[in-house]
């Protein structure tokens, strides 16, 4: 079974990725109105590997995103790797707005949104504890 990752890394994995978080998306909102219209639909691809897309519905589901094929210094020498940029926008069945901006590249999909929890601060304390380890080394014990 393929990870997600390694799915992102063929044109039909992409491609497939997308079109499932699409599909997600849109089964949230097939409630009593079983069709819903595409108000503005693009698609341009460029031969040399860049791309761009975006979609928008009449119940404000909307979606875009470009790539493009950029160099990265890789194990081999120099690659190239595909770089996507996107957002989508929706409103959950609580109604509250959900914005997601993300890249997905080389490091992976890296996703941004206030709605996505993040961790809680570091402690004080547990800053002052790590700050001490490294300041004061565990010694080799010797051994007899």
């Amino acid at each position: 079974m393929a990870t997600i990752g390694q799915a992102w890394e063929t044109e039909s994995g992409r491609e497939i990725l997308v079109l499932t978080v699409i599909g997600v998306v849109f089964s949230q909102f097939t409630g009593s109105k079983p069709y819903v219209r595409i108000l503005r639909q693009r698609q341009e691809i460029d031969p040399i590997g860049s791309y761009n897309w975006q979609f928008e519905t009449e119940n404000g589901i909307a979606s875009n995103e470009q790539g493009r094929l950029r160099p990265i210094s890789g194990q081999r020498g120099s690659e190239e790797a595909l770089r996507a940029e996107g957002e989508f926008k929706y409103t959950s069945p609580e109604g509250v707005p959900v914005y997601v901006n993300y890249v997905a590249d080389e490091d992976g999909y890296q996703p941004q949104s206030d709605l996505i929890p993040t961790p809680p601060p570091i402690p004080e304390y547990i800053i002052r504890s790590l700050e001490w380890q490294r300041n004061h080394p565990q010694q080799p014990t010797r051994k007899f």
